[in-house]
């Protein structure tokens, strides 16, 4: 269900609900505000998602940029002086513990889902990988950086699917996943643009908010231990599993993942 859409400093977003937002909705690197369209309309209260920079409908910035400086002016255009519930998905979940960390007086809580984290490159010791992950990570060597349907292929097997089925998700939800990611791929953003430049994996204990991560009991080997060791570094995280999904839940699983976000709410209050 499309939302009213809206515009803030060029980021493109819809708004779901009247009145200032109780969630702004954060999409993954692979998506953009579209993998909202299924959970927002479940919440229970007004939400918000945009696209960011180079994602969706949003242009890449043609100069130096924070996502974190977007997502304040964002917060001060739907919900001036009211704190909002940052849901965040992947690199979305990223960079809504960057703004818990900067401004965590404009947050009511956290819910991560498969959420990314600043600063655990250097010191982060991944787990062994599956099989079926190592054919996924094999696949993409192959392919090198100009085989833009072959990356779509195994993005869509390893964050849609999960490793281990390819093929799982099917229909309207896998070809909205594949043209999000194609748009995203086409115009080439580098991974690191934006980035907020806060070692959020070293300052974990500092989130003194309500913090839930949720994942998806399919997902892959590595963002599963990411998400455990968010759980045991965050004061009082709660852990929170989501069967039969992966790491785009928005997609497959939209009444399980937005009725976990309103209970993590309830939680939270």
């Amino acid at each position: 269900m499309d939302g009213a859409r809206f515009e803030v400093d060029g980021l493109v977003g819809e708004r779901w609900g009247a009145g200032a937002a109780d969630y702004v909705l954060l999409h993954a690197g692979v998506a953009d505000r579209r993998s909202w369209r299924e959970v927002a309309p479940a919440l229970d209260g007004p939400a918000v998602a945009y696209d960011r920079r180079g994602f969706g409908e949003t242009p890449l910035a043609t100069g130096d940029f924070r996502h974190l400086d977007d997502l304040l002016a964002v917060l001060d255009a739907v919900a001036p002086g009211t704190p909002v519930w940052l849901v965040g998905n992947s690199m979305g979940g990223g960079l809504a513990i960057d703004a818990a960390l900067e401004a965590p007086d404009r947050l009511a809580g956290l819910v991560l889902v498969g959420p990314g984290i600043g600063g655990e490159a250097e010191r982060w010791e991944p787990p062994p990988v599956t099989a079926a992950e190592a054919a996924i990570e094999a696949g993409f060597k192959a392919a090198g950086d100009d085989d833009i349907e072959e990356a779509l292929r195994l993005d869509a097997w390893l964050w849609l699917d999960g490793p281990a089925q390819e093929g799982r998700v099917t229909g309207p939800a896998r070809e909205l996943a594949v043209d999000m990611n194609r748009r995203i791929l086409e115009h080439a953003v580098p991974d690191e643009a934006g980035e907020s430049g806060i070692d959020a994996f070293a300052r974990l204990g500092e989130l003194a908010l309500p913090v839930s991560v949720l994942w998806g009991e399919l997902e892959n080997s590595v963002q599963v231990a990411i998400c455990e060791t968010i759980v045991e570094r965050t004061p009082g995280a709660r852990r929170v599993v989501l069967p039969g999904t992966a790491h785009l839940p928005g997609l497959d699983a939209s009444g399980p993942l937005a009725a976990a976000i309103v209970q993590a709410r309830t939680a939270g209050r």
